[in-house]
């Protein structure tokens, strides 16, 4: 996978980020939310986060001190 790939991935994950916060927020708003379905987004929220943050780990070269 070179870079243009990982910033590709990167930005696509970013979006699911995003529309998983806005399913997140509408579903919360209901009269009687969903909690588990809450919760599972929540989850894959995170996977998604630690995915990109894996990801952008990558392109960053690594320093010898």
């Amino acid at each position: 996978m070179d870079q243009v790939d990982i910033r590709a991935r990167i930005e696509m994950l970013r979006q699911d980020h995003r529309d998983l916060d806005a399913a997140i927020e509408a579903l919360a708003m209901l009269p009687m939310p969903d909690a588990i379905q809450l919760q599972r987004f929540k989850k894959r929220k995170l996977r998604l986060r630690d995915e990109i943050s894996m990801l952008e780990d990558l392109l960053v070269p690594d320093i010898i001190a």
